[in-house]
């Protein structure tokens, strides 16, 4: 089943949680200068105009990162807030700069900070989706893979360079995914123990995530942390009610970077909006 496009939901609150999780990993990955391959699994394109007709459809972005970006001098108090701002300013029309007209997808976030010694890997199973990713010029080093990024994944490791970081980003349009979401990140942790792993999530009131969760600690990793964003109450909510992310081997710090910057941007996405931070699985 290939149905998913992410253009209708461009810019949802789930996308600033992902992305600015996937920021502040980058970040901390720019401190030192050997090389680092990226690997991103479920693609998507570059950037997204918000204007295009799957965009406006649904209008999700106007409960994410339009929020954000009309509270951005105040959000801005934040250091973490401040540069991921600034990128999302970065990714606007030269036109008119300070209108929020397009949001970037994680292959743009990747690509705007790659350095001459790292390495971008894009896998996009969706036709159409690559076709879009295709015609995006995002930088050099960059190699654009149609293709199954989970077993992509797979055969892509070991890297040659000595960091890895990768983000496995599936729709979950089958409840089968999390199983093999959870069985792809143990093979490839046994494959490159030492690498940053980012895996996103819904939270749904079906409760599927949890099967991810519990076959992670059974399998015997290590060094998860966990982040969730909820901007409304399972009960009261018959989609998504909030947003996952879990970080295999999280650099040091990275947990309080984002417990701070989480505690300015979650009120202003509203009322019930909360988020935790926790070790999933300790050291």
């Amino acid at each position: 089943m290939l149905s998913y496009q992410h253009a209708y939901h461009a810019g949802n609150f789930a996308d600033v949680h992902k992305h600015l999780v996937l920021y502040a990993i980058i970040d901390h990955l720019l401190r030192k200068a050997s090389s680092v391959t990226y690997i991103d699994t479920h693609a998507g394109r570059g950037r997204y105009p918000l204007n295009a007709e799957e965009t406006l459809r649904l209008g999700e972005y106007r409960d994410g990162a339009e929020k954000l970006w009309k509270e951005r001098g105040h959000l801005a108090e934040d250091p973490l807030l401040a540069d991921w701002l600034e990128g999302l300013a970065a990714a606007q029309s030269r036109q008119n700069p300070t209108e929020l007209d397009h949001y970037p997808g994680s292959p743009w976030w990747l690509a705007q900070r790659l350095r001459e010694q790292d390495a971008l890997r894009l896998f996009e199973l969706h036709p159409r989706e690559h076709e879009h990713l295709s015609r995006q010029q995002l930088a050099d080093r960059v190699r654009q893979v149609h293709g199954d990024g989970l077993s992509g994944l797979i055969e892509t490791l070991p890297v040659a360079t000595p960091r890895l970081c990768v983000l496995v980003d599936p729709s979950y349009e089958r409840k089968e995914e999390y199983g093999e979401v959870a069985a792809t990140l143990l093979e490839a942790m046994r494959k490159a123990r030492h690498g940053i792993v980012l895996v996103w999530y819904p939270l749904l009131p079906a409760g599927r995530h949890e099967a991810l969760l519990d076959a992670l600690k059974a399998g015997g990793l290590r060094k998860i942390w966990r982040s969730e964003l909820r901007v409304a109450s399972p009960q009261s909510e018959r989609g998504m009610y909030g947003s996952g992310m879990l970080v295999i081997n999280p650099p040091w710090g990275l947990d309080r970077r984002l417990e701070d910057a989480m505690a300015r941007l979650a009120p202003v996405l509203g009322d019930a909006s909360r988020h935790r931070g926790d070790w999933w699985v300790p050291e």
